[in-house]
C-alpha cells in the first residue's frame, strides 16, 4: 500500500503584511514579543498604519533575544502557526499585550483568543514545526545588520534613532516623496 505523501504549504513571515498590499512604502521590523521596547514600537507602529493608510505596509519578521528573553523564540513559533490560518496580526497584537505571559500554555490560550481553530497548534508548539521561519528570520535579520530589536527597515533601508513615531514618519515622508518622484508621469490627453 502505497502512502500519499502531504506537503505542507508555509506561509512564511515574510509574506505576512497589514495594510495596502500596493503602497509604495514598507516598513520592516525585527524584533520579539518579550521586549517592552518593542511593545511600545508595536504601539508606534499601529499609529503609523492609521495615519499612513494606504500609503504604507508593515511586515513583521522575529529576531528573538533568547539570552535575554527565553520565551520569545516560542511566541516568534506561535506567531508563525497562527498565520496558518490567517491570524498572525491578532496574534501578534496578543502577544505583546501579553509579553509577560508566555509559556507554552499560556501562548495556547492566547492562539484561542485569537481565534485560531486549529487542534495542533500545541504539537506544532512543542515540536518546533515553526521553528525554521523563525530561525530564517533570524538569519535574514544577522545578514542584513540587525543587532538589537526593534530593527526598522523603510524600503529595505535599515532606519537609524530611535524608533519614534516623529523619527519613523519623518522618514515614511521622505519615501514617499522618492516614490513620488520615480512614478511615470500620466501621458497627458489632447481634449
Amino acid at each position: 500500500m502505497a502512502f500519499k505523501k502531504e506537503i505542507l504549504e508555509i506561509i512564511e513571515p515574510k509574506d505576512v503584511f497589514v495594510g495596502n498590499p500596493k503602497a509604495p512604502v514598507t516598513l520592516e521590523e525585527f524584533g520579539e514579543y518579550e521586549s517592552e521596547v518593542c511593545a511600545k514600537a508595536n504601539e508606534v507602529v499601529k499609529k503609523l498604519l492609521e495615519d499612513y493608510d494606504g500609503q504604507i505596509r508593515f511586515n513583521f519578521r522575529h529576531f528573538p533575544m533568547t539570552k535575554i528573553h527565553q520565551r520569545s523564540m516560542k511566541a516568534g513559533e506561535a506567531a508563525v502557526a497562527t498565520a496558518q490560518e490567517g491570524k498572525f496580526w491578532e496574534m501578534h497584537n496578543i502577544l505583546f499585550a501579553n509579553r509577560r505571559n508566555l509559556g507554552t500554555t499560556s501562548l495556547k490560550l492566547h492562539s484561542k483568543e485569537a481565534g485560531v481553530k486549529s487542534k495542533k497548534f500545541l504539537d506544532d508548539l512543542v515540536n518546533a514545526t515553526f521553528g525554521w521561519q523563525v530561525q530564517g528570520d533570524i538569519k535574514e535579520g544577522l545578514d542584513r545588520g540587525v543587532k538589537d530589536v526593534p530593527t526598522f527597515f523603510i524600503n529595505g533601508v535599515m532606519v537609524t534613532g530611535k524608533p519614534t513615531y516623529e523619527e519613523l514618519s519623518k522618514q515614511i515622508e521622505s519615501a514617499l516623496k522618492k516614490s513620488k518622484k520615480k512614478a511615470p508621469a500620466a501621458p497627458k490627453v489632447k481634449a
